[in-house]
């Protein structure tokens, strides 16, 4: 008789599998506009929405009356779109994980706040790193380093799953660039993530090669490719779709 073994026990999702609903759910759940198995941001401080399970249905129901009818919303870590949503837009990012980068102040780096996000907004538009609204700095630190006053140089904190910190909106002046102010820059925002005990890590485009060789060189590891849909919500025969909101974007 053949002897009998014990299934594999089942690993749980890693948080990282799904970062923004964890975030949600977790630290940043003063932010979350929630509908059961679906959260969101508030639409000026970050675009993205998550679900509790992107393979549950009911998720999707939950997400169709949190966004209501032909709405375009941007959702991480689906492998398929229900038939009646819409997809708009479809890429492909990579996740980077910090254990192995090297972080440290940058004694040039200043503190940002609500007051520059005038000046943040005209350099994310010149270098167009990823989506960056009127209040997305009250996510977490945001540093930047300026030049006679000028904004040139930025970086900062996004999603922030318990135990981990994403760093994003890494950019820098076409005019200053190659000065590894970036670089600086990320090590200063991940020696602040380091010391309340989180492990920084990041994402970026697929199609990225520079910004993703750049990483790896001063630590990132590639932990896992990752999708990114902008989908457009159910809508019955005669419904209107609503506007355009110009936030919403795949880009991280």
């Amino acid at each position: 008789m053949p002897t009998s073994h014990p299934a594999p026990p089942v690993q749980p999702p890693h948080l990282l599998d799904n970062p923004a609903w964890a975030a949600l759910t977790g630290p940043h759940a003063r932010f979350a506009e929630r509908v059961g198995r679906a959260a969101r941001y508030p639409a000026d401080v970050s675009p993205f929405t998550a679900l509790e399970d992107p393979a549950d249905p009911r998720a999707w129901a939950d997400l169709a009356a949190l966004v209501g009818p032909g709405t375009l919303t941007p959702v991480t870590g689906v492998h398929t779109v229900p038939e009646a949503w819409e997809t708009e837009q479809d890429g492909v990012g990579v996740q980077l994980t910090g254990e192995a980068l090297r972080a440290e102040p940058a004694p040039d780096a200043v503190r940002l706040g609500l007051a520059d996000v005038p000046e943040i907004l005209e350099l994310i538009a010149l270098t167009r790193p990823g989506p960056f609204l009127p209040r997305t700095v009250e996510l977490g630190t945001y540093l930047g380093i300026r030049d006679r006053g000028r904004l040139i140089a930025l970086a900062g904190e996004r999603l922030r799953p318990p135990g981990w910190t994403e760093i994003s909106a890494v950019c820098t002046h076409p005019e200053h660039r190659g000065r590894g102010l970036a670089t600086r820059l990320v090590r200063a925002v991940a020696a602040g993530i380091r010391e309340r005990g989180d492990t920084p890590f990041l994402h970026a485009a697929a199609g990225n090669t520079d910004a993703i060789r750049l990483y790896e060189s001063i630590g990132f590891t590639l932990r896992r490719r990752n999708r990114f849909v902008l989908v457009r919500s159910p809508q019955a025969p005669g419904e209107e779709t609503q506007p355009e909101p110009s936030r919403l974007t795949i880009r991280m």
